[in-house]
């Protein structure tokens, strides 16, 4: 047990006022922001892809007109399922005893993992209507989403939420909404790890290593390397207050939804892999 004395304060939270602009009632947050660039650059990083043949090693089957219409379909995607996500697996008694509280977007939450299902339902509605390989659409859209986890990693941040557990290290902070002990700045780590290293790690494979040209390897990767730095970040990370640890005192929910994205993720490599090498060997 560290010292409640080394405990108290290393770091000072920085004063960053969640709300960017305020116009009158009009408030622009930088959580909404967030989403919103994260989409947006998304977006553009993706068209980026799709416009060079060479990665594809022939024609893209993703164009870009198909790309600039399903940006609505992903932000609903985005949105709606990971509000819906975090409902049902982070607040549901509390729902249920006051079923208005789901529509309180500015007081609840929104969960990573009912995003990536809405998301997921998104593209399979979108690619059986334009006829796109689903895999490929899955690929695409799995490089870009790196982006709009480090944005909403870096607001988590800013708004003083999903802080960390308790730490000595130097880079400890003390949040305001923390307690007055110095806490591990957790959403740091996962905007490095989910954000930053994902990214570049899904580029080096697509750039560098055609990663595109196996359908399916690109979202493998991703969901794999997703859920194993989720699950350890959770080990630096608080658990919901109303959930606490589900067991032995360290397992938490978010570990419980990342372990099944490892297994799926792998499975998705392995198919990949598989299916070029027979497309290999008939060619």
């Amino acid at each position: 047990m560290e010292p409640i004395a080394s405990l108290l304060s290393i770091l000072p939270f920085p004063q960053i006022d969640p709300v960017l602009i305020a116009i009158g009632p009009l408030q622009i947050h930088w959580y909404g922001l967030a989403y919103v660039a994260g989409i947006l650059l998304g977006w553009f990083y993706a068209r980026r892809i799709v416009r060079n043949d060479t990665l594809w090693g022939g024609k893209a089957p993703i164009t870009e007109v198909d790309l600039d219409d399903f940006l609505l379909w992903v932000a609903v995607g985005i949105v709606g399922g990971g509000r819906i996500g975090y409902i049902l697996f982070y607040d549901l008694p509390s729902v249920i005893a006051n079923p208005l509280r789901a529509f309180e977007i500015w007081n609840g939450g929104m969960s990573f993992h009912g995003g990536l299902i809405g998301t997921i339902l998104a593209m399979l509605i979108f690619a059986r209507k334009r006829s796109i390989p689903i895999w490929s659409l899955f690929d695409v859209v799995a490089a870009v989403v790196p982006i709009g986890l480090l944005f909403g990693r870096l607001a988590n941040f800013i708004n003083g939420e999903l802080w960390g557990r308790l730490s000595s290290m130097p880079w400890a902070i003390v949040f305001p909404t923390g307690g007055p002990f110095a806490r591990h700045p957790s959403q740091l780590y996962e905007a490095s790890l989910e954000g930053i290293v994902l990214l570049l790690v899904l580029a080096f494979l697509i750039y560098r290593r055609h990663a595109l040209r196996k359908p399916g390897l690109v979202a493998g990767v991703f969901i794999t390397g997703y859920g194993l730095a989720r699950i350890f970040v959770e080990f630096f990370r608080e658990p919901d207050a109303q959930i606490g640890y589900l067991a032995g005192g360290w397992l938490t929910m978010g570990m419980l939804l990342s372990l099944p994205m490892v297994g799926l993720g792998l499975w998705a490599i392995l198919r990949a892999r598989r299916a070029a090498s027979l497309l290999g060997s008939r060619l």
